[in-house]
């Protein structure tokens, strides 16, 4: 029965249901008039906000002297990795057009400091700016036409690539602070609340 079921799909594929499958529900998705029902806006914000206090927490958590380790040669040191965070905060918002953050220049911007008070000082600023941009938004601004990024690109995914590179390098913070003995302090807050939590 088995065997006659799996025959049975293969003659559909071939007989081109798989086509027809896809043709319809691809007139479905353009017939589908109902409003998004993702506020990428308001979570974007809330999203960079909660990023704002990890990255900082754990850069203060870090003691100083950790900040030109790196895992091995060629690869980003901490403050190069928070620098370059930062970096990314200015620069998306560009993309569509907002106007540069005073006072910073990309260039050699990833090496131009170690100093602990800086860095942190320079993700704050970041993250600042990138959450007013965001804020200065319209919900229309995110369905607005990006052609040099791309035929089908648009502001929103602007957007959502800052936030997921933010947290791609969140993660990858973590993991140089763990391999320097240093718990995030979310994850030691937690475990003071439930030892029995897992943790990042």
């Amino acid at each position: 029965m088995k065997k006659l079921a799996v025959f049975a799909f293969c003659i559909f594929l071939a007989s081109g249901g798989a086509r027809q499958m896809m043709a319809s529900g691809s007139a479905a998705q353009a017939a589908d008039k109902t409003a998004p029902s993702y506020d990428l806006k308001g979570q974007a914000a809330l999203d960079l906000a909660d990023l704002q206090k990890k990255f900082t927490s754990l850069a203060e958590a870090i003691p100083a002297e950790k900040y030109t380790w790196r895992p091995e040669a060629g690869v980003r040191s901490i403050n190069e990795l928070f620098l370059h965070v930062a970096a990314a905060g200015f620069g998306f918002p560009t993309m569509m057009g907002t106007a540069p953050a005073p006072g910073f220049d990309g260039k050699g911007f990833e090496k131009s400091t170690a100093d602990k008070a800086k860095i942190i000082g320079w993700l704050n600023k970041s993250f600042t700016y990138s959450i007013a941009a965001v804020n200065s938004m319209s919900n229309a601004d995110f369905a607005k036409a990006l052609p040099k990024l791309g035929p089908d690109a648009n502001e929103g995914d602007v957007i959502y690539l800052m936030v997921v590179h933010a947290h791609e390098h969140l993660g990858q913070s973590i993991a140089y602070a763990r391999a320097n003995g240093v718990v995030p302090p979310w994850t030691a807050a937690a475990a003071k609340k439930n030892p029995q939590a897992p943790q990042d």
